[in-house]
């Protein structure tokens, strides 16, 4: 399980969130062309981009393009400045590069590198392109680059999947993720097609073998909307990260945003499926999340158990899992739904009794008062398999220390019906341990509140049924009396003793 922490305190930028701003200046600024597929455009469209600048004065070089024999994108080229390619002898073949130690030297305020998952050929400094661009982008060059959703390193099993093709060279999600600017270059299957039979994309013999293959309205249409997908994430994170660096607080709902809390209770499964349900008619993100209190030590193996496996299903319905510690559920909770935009929260219906949401208070009833502009589902958590006529009660194994403050609750309560039995002749004096029981049976649930039971029917006997201070009875009548304290009920005042 993933564990995350608040980025924001008492409404202000995080220190983390300040120096990676700081750096963010100091360092070049990448914007990625992302396609679905070659022939889209992307070349095309980062050349006119990089026309655009000029005309606006910005030092613009090329570092390396490949026009692939388009008309129209080698007519963008004319006019621009190019940087000669590094020529490199690899098995008696002339290889080339492009240069990036003259592009240092040189140092434009931009420069243009296509085809960012590009393999360098062997005797180069990095390996990759990728890697070239991140040292262009430490000098303080800014940097415009292409790239096919095919190539992001996440997504390469799923095209794979889609297109039964297996692209080798890819670029890391950090790199993506690192971009300053995200732009689709997006064409319809359609249109993508037409550019295909008219030669604009590859030779016609290459184009029709394409288009059995690669090139299927099927195909292009699951890659314009992992392209698409993959895009949007970019610029939710984006505004994430704008909001924390600027101490906004959420939601922004700019985009719906599901939270999931988890709990270690059986029907923490049930509501985990039921917010699935609710981001998937939203077509929104689903995040799970799980509050670590003082409580997490004293759970049994059995709660523990039903925990994992709630998050491990939370995950394989493709939800973010998470863990935080926290003292205040309910506050906890939407700290960490505000540093993440959360716009929809889903908890479960509380099972636990009255008696213990009268003196712990409700986690739902707080979040509901709390939430503010973020919406709060309660999910009913319905009949789970474990459904007994104790339902409702926790009948859990109890912690040592549940029975030692049961036994505890038992001693103060004789001590309070002693002081009571010397200042007021009252008739029903047992009451006073029905009121720890019951307390006990609140706190900690079925079992402790049964061992109080039994201690105070032992108190009772020992301080006020005679003789004193004896484990006997001397009236059968005062059994009676003895029982019902013991089992919560109170008893008639014939049956208890005067002074």
């Amino acid at each position: 399980m993933a564990v995350q922490t608040s980025e924001r305190t008492n409404d202000r930028p995080s220190p983390e969130a300040l120096l990676a701003a700081a750096n963010r200046e100091l360092r070049g600024k990448l914007k990625i062309f992302l396609g679905a597929a070659p022939g889209v455009g992307k070349t095309y469209e980062m050349l006119s981009a990089a026309r655009q600048r000029k005309s606006e004065g910005v030092d613009v070089v090329i570092g390396v393009v490949e026009t692939h024999g388009r008309a129209e994108t080698a007519a963008l080229i004319e006019g621009q400045e190019v940087i000669p390619r590094r020529h490199i002898e690899y098995k008696g073949r002339a290889l080339e590069e492009m240069d990036i130690d003259f592009i240092l030297a040189r140092r434009p305020a931009l420069v243009l590198v296509d085809e960012l998952a590009h393999t360098n050929a062997p005797g180069s400094r990095h390996p990759k392109r990728y890697l070239d661009v991140l040292e262009l982008l430490t000098a303080g060059i800014d940097v415009y680059t292409t790239l096919n959703v095919q190539h992001v390193e996440s997504l390469n099993d799923i095209v794979a999947r889609i297109t039964r093709i297996r692209v080798r060279e890819t670029v890391p999600d950090s790199i993506v993720d690192a971009a300053d600017s995200l732009e689709v270059i997006d064409l319809t299957p359609e249109d993508l097609i037409k550019r295909l039979g008219e030669g604009k994309v590859y030779v016609r013999e290459a184009a029709e073998r394409a288009l059995k293959h690669y090139f299927s309205p099927g195909n292009l249409t699951a890659l314009r909307e992992l392209a698409l997908r993959r895009t949007a994430e970019r610029v939710d994170e984006q505004m994430r990260s704008y909001m924390r660096e600027h101490a906004i607080s959420g939601p922004w709902a700019a985009g719906e945003r599901v939270l999931v809390c988890v709990d270690p209770s059986a029907a923490a499964e049930n509501v985990v499926r039921a917010a699935k349900r609710t981001a998937d008619s939203l077509r929104a993100p689903l995040l799970a999340l799980y509050v670590e209190t003082d409580r997490h030590a004293t759970l049994g193996e059995p709660e523990l158990t039903r925990l994992a496996e709630t998050m491990r299903l939370a995950e394989r319905l493709g939800a973010e899992p998470a863990t935080i510690p926290g003292r205040r559920i309910a506050e906890d909770v939407l700290a960490f739904a505000r540093d993440h935009n959360v716009t929809r929260i889903i908890v479960g219906k509380s099972q636990r009794s009255a008696w213990f949401e009268l003196l712990h208070g409700s986690v739902v009833d707080d979040l509901v008062r709390t939430a503010g502009g973020i919406a709060v589902e309660v999910v009913a958590s319905g009949p789970t398999p474990a459904e007994s006529p104790l339902a409702g009660w926790r009948t859990e194994r109890a912690s040592t220390r549940a029975y030692v403050e049961a036994t505890a609750a038992v001693a103060v309560a004789g001590a309070i019906a002693v002081g009571i039995d010397r200042l007021v002749n009252l008739g029903n004096i047992s009451l006073v341990f029905v009121v720890a029981v019951l307390l006990v049976a609140a706190r900690h649930g079925v079992w402790p509140s049964v061992w109080a039971s039994a201690l105070s029917a032992v108190a009772y006997n020992f301080l006020f049924l005679p003789p004193l201070y004896e484990l006997t009875i001397a009236d059968p009548a005062n059994v009676v009396a003895d029982i019902t304290t013991g089992a919560q009920v109170p008893i008639p005042a014939a049956s208890v003793r005067t002074p």
